[in-house]
């Protein structure tokens, strides 16, 4: 049985909790709903570069005071950027809650923005790390190909142009338009008292010098419509071929997504999944081959990833076009339903034994403004997952007509003649 508690403040946060006493610790996150969506072209990639800055410094904790007091809790602190939302996150014993509140609203709200240059080269090495690792640079080249020029297209890291460039003012001006308390939700999990937590979220407000007006929740323009399904190769010194096919998903919000999860387990979601048997077990083509989906607001993305070398690189892509049709064609087994079903089920309840996660699913939902299901309700929708269902989704969003290609490896001819197996007409964008 869940059980959590909502408050607004008239400051404009909202706060969300969920009691477990089992637990001597507490998992918080304060998510502002921000993320690289919300970026134009020319500041692709400042609020993930705020994120870094939060660290370095408030009016009352230098970086390495912030540093040292987690490290004497025996806490966690971190923070993470997406494409919709920012979150600084923390996990520490349940004693150590005031002190987290006050040093973490304080890293949101009034942030120096200190040793921007300092933290410019560690984001700069950032992305090239990015850019070393094609494994990784695949999927922001895939979701380029999905998205086109929206900035859903664009990597959540952003540009080195724009990193080198940006200046205090700018990252100042930003900070101050997105991180409005209306546009900020405090989450916690574990051994916490609601009025407690909401107390100290109240007494961090008084604190502020120049507190923000309320405001509102930030609002994003939908998408509208994707654009055509487009093939991109980036010719990079690998070993490997790096390879996506990608395509329009669903929203977080759509009742299909729990189909979606049983087709996702069943194509390439597994180890006992059709794509991780047929190529890596039964044939041995690949180290790393799996399926995978994002859900976003008002929209999503659902692919496969392989990677394997020059000889085997057609003969995987015909597997999974193959496998992705038979699946389509509603040629799926009831056993594979059945141990699709009961792994996700599995999961969410291994997930929910984390004060983290139910702390990261609390804050999401109220972010989102979506209704926060139960285990039970989850499972029972899961539970009503049909076949067909699966087979619609899969015609629906894998048609080879809509699937976006997206490649990194030596050779673009080579890429080119093995994509020619699935699709003859596709070439890689110049």
């Amino acid at each position: 049985m869940q059980s959590w508690t909502l408050t607004e403040l008239d400051s404009g946060e909202r706060i969300v909790s969920e009691k477990l006493d089992h637990v001597r610790s507490i998992a918080l996150g304060i998510g502002i709903g921000v993320g690289s969506r919300d970026e134009k072209p020319a500041r692709a990639g400042v609020s993930h570069f705020i994120e870094h800055l939060l660290f370095k410094g408030t009016p009352s904790y230098t970086a390495l005071d912030i540093a040292e007091i987690f490290d004497e809790m025996g806490g966690e602190l971190n923070a993470s950027t997406s494409r919709e939302q920012t979150t600084v996150y923390a996990r520490v014993p349940d004693v150590h809650l005031a002190k987290t509140i006050d040093v973490t609203t304080e890293m949101v709200f009034s942030p120096l923005l200190a040793d921007i240059d300092s933290e410019r080269e560690v984001v700069l090495e950032e992305i090239a790390m990015v850019e070393d690792d094609p494994q990784d640079l695949v999927h922001d080249l895939i979701s380029e190909a999905v998205f086109g020029n929206h900035p859903l297209g664009r990597p959540v890291i952003g540009t080195a142009d724009v990193i080198r460039s940006v200046s205090r003012r700018s990252l100042l001006a930003y900070h101050r338009q997105m991180y409005t308390p209306a546009n900020v939700v405090v989450a916690a999990a574990g051994n916490v008292d609601h009025a407690q937590l909401v107390e100290l979220v109240e007494r961090s407000v008084a604190k502020r010098e120049a507190p923000s007006l309320p405001g509102a929740p930030h609002v994003r323009p939908a998408l509208v419509k994707t654009p055509p399904p487009q093939t991109c190769f980036l010719t990079k010194d690998t070993e490997q071929y790096h390879v996506c096919l990608g395509a329009p998903g669903l929203a977080r919000g759509d009742r299909r997504r729990f189909a979606a999860s049983v087709l996702d387990a069943i194509l390439g979601g597994s180890a006992s999944s059709r794509l991780f048997q047929e190529i890596r077990e039964k044939r041995g083509m690949a180290y790393s081959v799996y399926s995978y989906r994002s859900e976003y607001s008002d929209a999503g993305h659902v692919g496969v990833y392989v990677g394997t070398r020059e000889d085997n690189l057609g003969v995987c892509l015909e597997i999974a076009a193959e496998q992705i049709a038979e699946i389509a064609a509603g040629r799926v087994t009831d056993r594979e339903i059945r141990r699709a079903k009961d792994s996700l089920k599995g999961r969410i309840l291994l997930t929910m034994e984390s004060t983290s996660a139910r702390m990261s699913r609390l804050g999401r939902a109220i972010m989102d403004d979506a209704e926060i299901l139960s285990v039970e309700r989850l499972e029972a929708e899961i539970e009503a997952v049909e076949a067909d269902a699966v087979a619609d989704l899969a015609a629906l969003l894998l048609a080879p007509g809509n699937v976006s290609v997206a490649g990194i490896g030596p050779r673009e001819d080579k890429f080119e003649d093995a994509l020619a197996r699935i699709a003859p007409d596709r070439k890689a964008a110049a």
